[in-house]
């Protein structure tokens, strides 16, 4: 059963390394989509956050301080969400049934994450877990 925890954690946290890794190889391309839903400060945030994405998911699989790492991911997800998925704000229907169906994803993923600190935090030596919680 300690590999199903394993395994359940790299499947989790697989979205938010191909994000963060997009978020460095398509840099100029995510500048200019965060830039056109009005996120702020894109250019500095775009790479702030593939950095958060691939500190938290790599905490999260390794069972490294994972609270921490689900904490990273639930302040990316919650912080921007509204801001890039704001499907009440299209117009265009097939636009808005996307951008609703990516809102949806990430509050599910930040659901998981949420499930993930609160178990770190309150179990003691999980399997394949480099450490036990910071919290």
């Amino acid at each position: 059963m300690d590999f199903i925890f394993l395994l359940g954690r790299a499947l989790f946290v697989a979205i938010f390394v191909a994000s963060a890794i997009g978020h460095f190889a398509a840099k100029d391309q995510m500048v200019g989509y965060a830039k056109s839903l009005g996120a702020p400060n894109p250019e500095t945030m775009v790479p702030v956050t593939g950095a958060v994405l691939i500190a938290g998911a790599l905490m999260v699989l390794l069972g490294l301080w994972a609270d921490v790492g689900a904490l990273l991911l639930i302040g990316f997800l919650a912080g921007i969400t509204p801001i890039m998925h704001a499907y009440w704000k299209s117009t265009d229907p097939q636009e808005r049934q996307q951008q609703q169906i990516h809102f949806n994803k990430n509050l599910s993923l930040l659901g998981g994450a949420i499930v993930i600190f609160w178990l770190y935090a309150e179990a003691e030596d999980l399997p394949l877990s480099l450490t036990n919680s910071v919290f």
